[in-house]
This record gives C-alpha cells, sequence and structure tokens, in this order.
C-alpha cells in the first residue's frame, strides 16, 4: 500500500525511521537525513518547528538502525539494496591466519610439554654433594639475631 494512501493516524503509530524505510522502498531513491525526515513530517503532517525539535533525534535512530546504511555521498539507503562483496582472497587469507595461529598454539603446547619432559628426567643422582658445599642450614633463632 502506498503510504500517501495510509490514513494519518496509522502513520502515527509507526516509527520515524519505520516511515523512512517504506517511503525508500516506495520510491527507490536514497536521500540526505533533511530530505527525508521532511518527506516523513510531511506524511505525518509535521510543522517545521517539529521537524526541527526531532531532527536530532530520527539522525541518531537511522545511524543506530540496521536497516539503513550510511552513502558516502551522505544519502540514506536501505541496507537491503547493497549487497556485501567478499573477496575469495580475504577468505583464503582469513583461513590461512587461523590455520598458521592453530599450528603457533600446538608448537608451543608441545615445546612446553618437551620442557616439563626434561625435568622429570632430573634426578639427587644428577647433583654431587659439593655443590652442596657451601651451604648452610640456618634455624629460627638464629634468623632473628
Amino acid at each position: 500500500m502506498k503510504l500517501n494512501k495510509i490514513p494519518k493516524e496509522e502513520l502515527e503509530l509507526l516509527s520515524y525511521t519505520k516511515i523512512a524505510q517504506m517511503y525508500l522502498e516506495e520510491n527507490k531513491t536514497t536521500m540526505n537525513t533533511s530530505s527525508l525526515f521532511k518527506e516523513v513530517c510531511n506524511l505525518l503532517g509535521l510543522s517545521d518547528n517539529e521537524y526541527q525539535e526531532k531532527i536530532a533525534d530520527f539522525f541518531q535512530s537511522l545511524t543506530t538502525s540496521k536497516d539503513f546504511i550510511l552513502l558516502e555521498n551522505g544519502n540514506w539507503d536501505l541496507k537491503a539494496n547493497h549487497a556485501v562483496k567478499i573477496e575469495m582472497d580475504d577468505i583464503y587469507e582469513e583461513s590461512n591466519d587461523e590455520e598458521e595461529e592453530e599450528l603457533e598454539e600446538d608448537f608451543e603446547e608441545e615445546e612446553l610439554e618437551d620442557n616439563i619432559d626434561d625435568y622429570d628426567t632430573i634426578t639427587d643422582d644428577d647433583f654431587d654433594d659439593d655443590d652442596y658445599a657451601d651451604l648452610t642450614i640456618v634455624d629460627d633463632e638464629e634468623l632473628e639475631n
């Protein structure tokens, strides 16, 4: 149904962004914030004063909505009209990066396990009594003095 055929009472139940979305779909165009909100205000019969008071909120609603996209020329359009272009090279590079990270993690884990195994094989027999010759045993009383 065309926007200008919808009764004002029904339009007033819709959000400004929903009306803007319907307007862009119907007219198959892109528009800047000011022009788009003027069309919304015209459909709702809002005054210039109301336009001035609410345009900032309208802009914020457009920027946070998942349905709109701001184009390089400053006009708003519906995201549905813009396909996301993914390069196969990007996908290949991302998958290689993930594989490299997994290999690095595996290598680090193996290296750590190897080091732990080295420590497990050290025994008392690996030390000579001469290694301890310079050590002195001190009890608590001696430490306090």
